[in-house]
Formats: C-alpha cells, structure tokens, sequence
C-alpha cells in the first residue's frame, strides 16, 4: 500500500482543490465514511492526529468530533494511483455517522475475523516486552519447545471438553487453542495469513 509521503504530490486540482477521503476502521476493515480534504484539512489532520475535512456545506475545515467528541484518531493515510483520492484509516472514538450510526452505512463495526489480524499484531508487540511483565513474553522466553508442548496440552484439553456438554468450556478452551497456536506460529516466523494461503490452494 503507497504511503503519503508528500502533501505537494496529492492532486488536488480535479474537484475545486479538493479529494475525496474514504475513511476506514484499521481494526475492523469497515468503511466509515466518506468526506473531503483540501490541502489544510489534510495538513491539520497529520499535525492533530484528528480527522479533519473540509466541510462544503459550513465552507470550513470540520474535524470529525468537535462537537460530538466522536474523533476519528489517525492511523495512517494512503493516496491512489492518481495521488487524487486518499485511503485513510483510523481508530474511531465513538460512532461515526450523525446518526449515531457506526458507519454512514448504517452498519455495525463489527469483523470479528479482522480481530485475529489484530491479535497477531498483540502477541508479537509482546513477545518483545519483559517477561515479568507479559505471560506472552515468559511463555517465548521458555523457547519454541515450551510454546509447541502448551499448544498440545491446549488440544488435549478441548478434546476432553468436546466429550462434555459444556459449551461455554468447550468454547474457552477452544480460544486458548487458537491463541496459543498463533503464538506458535509467531515463534515459526508465520501467522494465519500464511495458514489461509495453504488453505485456498487446496480448495483450488
């Protein structure tokens, strides 16, 4: 994905000196919304950290929240191919649309699939912290062997809880499983990703 790595690049002369910004949820993949930048909006927004646009109706820079406190926090902003139109995605402080609405959509920002994408992100920032702080980090510590041997004992436990009618027990051992599976993934220098490819090649 291109990175926005210079204002004086993005082509703002096509719409009035304006680009239209298709905002989306990092976390989620959900589009938010859609709004335009001119050139101060899209300064402001990097140097606040705020998503700010340019309002056509008020004829004013609008940063999305300032009167709700509904803020869309920044994450990162990715021009086009023909630098005319920006991907911006962020982190949103509350519903989005003034609807109260989560998206402009009317949908839910809700993709519970996405949260994995997240996850790996988690277990990898904490495979780097202290392990007296992180059970993550203790568990690397102990080396690959360690983190293969939870993983089995994770698998023997769900098996024994699929015998039962437990379902609440059988679905928290179903979560330790995958947890503990990712991180041996991690510790492999793969994640799910790399699992889900083997997986489409064999549907093919």
């Amino acid at each position: 994905m291109r990175e926005l790595e210079d204002i004086k690049a993005i082509d703002f002369t096509k719409e009035d000196g304006l680009v239209p910004a298709i905002v989306q949820d990092d976390n989620t993949g959900k589009v938010l919304m859609l709004g335009y930048m001119n050139e101060a909006a899209l300064l402001q927004t990097l140097e606040t950290g705020k998503v700010t646009f340019y309002s056509r109706s008020k004829q004013r820079l609008w940063t999305k929240g300032e009167t709700s406190e509904n803020y869309l926090s920044l994450v990162s902003i990715s021009p086009d191919c023909d630098q005319d139109a920006l991907l911006v995605k962020v982190n949103p402080q509350g519903p989005t649309c003034h609807t109260g609405s989560d998206t402009c959509w009317d949908e839910t920002n809700e993709n519970d699939l996405q949260f994995l994408g997240y996850l790996t992100g988690v277990i990898r920032e904490r495979r780097q912290k202290s392990p007296e702080e992180s059970y993550v980090a203790r568990l690397f510590a102990k080396g690959i062997n360690k983190v293969a041997q939870k993983v089995g004992e994770e698998a023997v436990e769900i098996v024994i809880e699929a015998k039962d009618n437990d379902d609440n027990l059988f679905l928290n051992e179903s979560a330790d499983l995958l947890f503990h599976y990712m991180m041996l993934l991690e510790a492999k220098g793969f994640d799910l990703k790399d699992v889900i490819q083997i997986l489409k090649q064999r549907h093919q």
